[in-house]
């Protein structure tokens, strides 16, 4: 696996590291428990790293250095995609032939990266997109850049480079195909999953006295990456409109928003903080660090509401991990997100970004007790659709037909030749 641009192994919430971190994980995880070794690559970002760490049994993270040892913005790794190129390949160089079956890579950096070393190995590249450059520019926040054309063009050539691309919704694979040109034959859709044992639903009551919440709060959760793409900002202005169409409500509304700044929103990194204080929610508003998994799914359990207000999602693990705690979501009507969340089931779905919506959906969800309870039920059954042992299963299928295809064309082709 290629991952190329954010290691498996950092804090997801900060920088770079987010769903897409919890997703290579989980799934190398899951298919090394079935019998299958996993070397994950990415690239060396301090000095003290190991060459090679264990990141689960196995499962290996390798640390390649390319550039200087330290994070690095997304837009300058393009030029070190042939140092990041030339460290993979040495790996395998010291291999014996055909060490490795199959190439997966994550992302496009990794993407251009992994077209290179799975034509030199002579194996099949699948790929994941995770997001589209095409997508992202049709539904930019405000404030926030365009993906540049060097990107839409890479992502193109690793569309037709890769002999399977791995879609995390049939949504997903329709764009793939409709704005890359993708094979539909070449598409598959899989899942994410979500990690059934972590995410669990558990006593709100103890879940606040943990993280010091009032019992008697109502608790509206943002958890994600701070940047325009995610739309925290949409939260605070909902939360404005709610306590002035209530003010009583804003004795007890608490808005925690927990994750790090990431993308165009380390520009700006005071801009949450001062749009509440220049909307009169300072005192609602509460900005928490990233956190482990572990205390996550106490927020999830904690909050009456999760809110996903993003301009663009090709799943939304949030959505579905909160979800798995008990808790219902209110996202946007965009993406993944009308495949992570149930609408009107386990959730409600928002179209557009106007705060005055989304206070109206909320608010008439705060406002009512009954709904909110048939909503809990209904995220922990919609959740539990969505095993990461189900998406391991069917990633594995996909592995071994597109290696035995790769595998019969060459044969094919050297009889040919």
């Amino acid at each position: 696996m290629l991952s190329v641009h954010t290691s498996p192994l950092d804090q997801p919430g900060s920088g770079d590291a987010g769903g897409m971190n919890v997703y290579i994980v989980q799934l190398a995880r899951e298919i090394a428990a079935a019998g299958v070794e996993v070397e994950i690559f990415t690239r060396a970002t301090s000095s003290e790293l190991p060459p090679v760490a264990p990141a689960a049994p196995g499962v290996t993270v390798h640390h390649v250095p390319a550039g200087p040892y330290e994070p690095l913005p997304k837009s300058h790794l393009p030029a070190q995609m042939c140092a990041l190129t030339t460290g993979v390949l040495r790996a395998e160089a010291a291999r014996q032939p055909g060490w490795y079956d199959v190439v997966h890579s994550h992302y496009w950096l990794s993407g251009q990266v992994g077209r290179v070393v799975a034509d030199r190995w002579g194996v099949p590249l699948v790929h994941s997109m995770h997001t589209m450059a095409k997508i992202k520019n049709r539904a930019l926040a405000a404030g926030d850049r365009p993906e540049p054309p060097p990107r839409e063009r890479g992502e193109e050539q690793i569309v037709r480079a890769a002999h399977r691309l791995i879609a995390n919704t049939d949504d997903e694979a329709v764009q793939l195909v409709r704005l890359y040109g993708a094979t539909p034959e070449r598409v598959e859709t899989v899942w994410p999953g979500v990690d059934l044992t972590l995410f669990t639903p558990g006593l709100r009551a103890a879940a606040r006295r943990r993280l010091g919440l009032d019992p008697a709060a109502a608790v509206l959760l943002f958890a994600g990456r701070i940047q325009p793409l995610k739309a925290p900002d949409i939260l605070v202005r909902t939360a404005a409109r709610l306590v002035a169409a209530e003010p009583t409500l804003r004795r007890r509304l608490v808005v925690p928003i927990v994750g790090g700044l990431s993308g165009t929103g380390t520009e700006h990194p005071d801009s949450v903080i001062r749009l509440a204080e220049s909307l009169d929610v300072a005192d609602i508003v509460r900005l928490h660090p990233p956190v482990p998994q572990a205390t996550l799914a106490d927020w999830y359990r904690a909050s009456d509401l999760t809110v996903v207000p993003s301009y663009n999602e090709s799943f939304g693990l949030v959505a579905l991990e909160s979800q798995a705690c008990g808790t219902p979501v209110v996202a946007s009507a965009i993406g993944g997100l009308r495949t992570a969340v149930h609408d009107g089931h386990s959730g409600v779905l928002v179209t557009g970004h106007d705060p005055a919506r989304w206070a109206h959906a909320i608010g008439a969800l705060l406002d009512d007790q009954p709904r909110l309870d048939q909503l809990r039920t209904g995220a922990l059954r919609h959740a539990a659709q969505f095993g990461w042992a189900a998406t391991a299963a069917r990633t594995l299928e996909i592995y071994t037909d597109t290696r035995d295809r790769h595998r019969a064309e060459l044969l094919e082709a050297v009889r040919c030749s």
